[in-house]
């Protein structure tokens, strides 16, 4: 199949991320079409973007607003951060050393989130304390802001050891987020709101796993952040999580029937079925979200028709790719082919940012927010 990225990101995290935007009364929807990224998918609560593009809405945020964590703490989390905290633990032996140093390099960065390493009765807890003078009744920050210091923390321990860590479960403090759903996949499954506590556990073994990474690697990973942790490191123990790696080394037109699925896991098709159930998650809707996340990483990223692309999914006709693509994300395919001057790889600098004058807004012209 085709190696361009097939994970999808919905656009319920293009919301949360463009809030510092409106926040500072900026313009939202320049950025988007710097990214490449239609405006009017804004109004698609379905629609889903590739995580290339959201990577790139997350440099241009940064650049504009000088920092990589989206105005979510008191202190800004400036250009440059992401880069220096890889520096800090790519020479570290192991992920206990590694997660260690990282945790104390973010502390000095934020003001507002502490993040501490607990081990308990062969459980590692990563807990995040929300700081600050009255930090014992402070009220608990968005979801996203939680999420975000998860995602940037977990996706560089992931990378250092070249593998993912099962999570044995998230916690957040926080009220339950409209896209609970999607955290499940990228966290797990036992995902807990309204917790006394933000963080995540998983076995503490992992954390002698040795740190496979040097400098040369650091490199080619930072010139791919943050797209390329967005998703890869998604929970990958569920049946459904394996089903999906397997038919994405095969064309759809490939891909087998439900019967013949269950001889390649060596089970029954009612024993499979049920453990699908059991994970929410059935063989028709894995096959769905394959097929949407293709789609709208070749709308987003390939010069293929229409045409072609419902070809290569495996649709008879294009027409039944339309009728497909509507249901899945709310919009035609046409909305995703959204023009754009920019490489895939290297997102301009955001420019001239408000149609009005804005001062506020910063440009790092010719610089990448994670770069060695």
């Amino acid at each position: 199949m085709s190696n361009i990225e097939r994970g999808t990101i919905a656009i319920s995290f293009v919301h949360e991320a463009l809030e510092c935007i409106r926040r500072r009364g900026l313009d939202q929807e320049y950025l988007l079409t710097q990214a490449g990224i239609a405006p009017e998918l804004l109004n698609l609560s379905q629609a889903r973007i590739s995580a290339n593009l959201y990577a790139k809405l997350w440099h241009l945020i940064a650049q504009t607003i000088d920092d990589e964590f989206f105005g979510m703490d008191s202190r800004r989390m400036k250009t440059g951060s992401f880069t220096l905290l890889c520096h800090a633990v790519i020479h570290a032996s192991n992920l206990r050393q590694a997660l260690l140093r990282a945790l104390r390099f973010l502390r000095i960065v934020f003001d507002d989130i502490e993040g501490k390493l607990i081990c308990k009765n062969g459980v590692a807890h990563i807990v995040l304390i929300d700081c600050g003078p009255e930090s014992t009744d402070a009220p608990p920050k968005r979801a996203f802001a939680y999420g975000t210091y998860l995602l940037m923390l977990l996706g560089v321990a992931c990378w250092l050891v070249g593998r993912r860590i099962p999570l044995l479960a998230a916690n957040f403090r926080c009220a339950e987020p409209v896209f609970s759903g999607e955290w499940r996949i990228a966290f797990s499954p036992q995902l807990y709101f309204n917790q006394a506590h933000s963080g995540v556990s998983f076995a503490a073994e992992y954390l002698d796993l040795a740190n496979i990474q040097n400098e040369r690697t650091m490199k080619e990973f930072l010139r791919r952040a943050p797209a390329n942790f967005l998703v890869k490191y998604n929970n990958s123990s569920s049946h459904a999580a394996q089903i999906r790696r397997g038919l994405r080394e095969i064309p759809p037109a490939l891909w087998p029937d439900f019967n013949t699925l269950a001889q390649r896991f060596r089970t029954s098709p009612s024993t499979l079925r049920r453990r699908l159930e059991h994970e929410g998650q059935s063989y028709r809707a894995i096959l769905d979200d394959l097929r949407r996340d293709l789609a709208i990483a070749l709308l987003s990223h390939s010069g293929k028709s229409i045409m072609e692309i419902a070809n290569e999914l495996g649709f008879a006709e294009p027409s039944a790719f339309h009728r497909a693509f509507k249901k899945w994300t709310g919009t035609c395919p046409g909305a995703y082919r959204f023009s754009r001057s920019t490489p895939d790889d290297a997102p301009e600098p955001v420019q001239n940012l408000s149609r009005e004058a804005v001062s506020g807004a910063k440009s790092s012209a010719g610089t990448g927010v994670y770069k060695s």
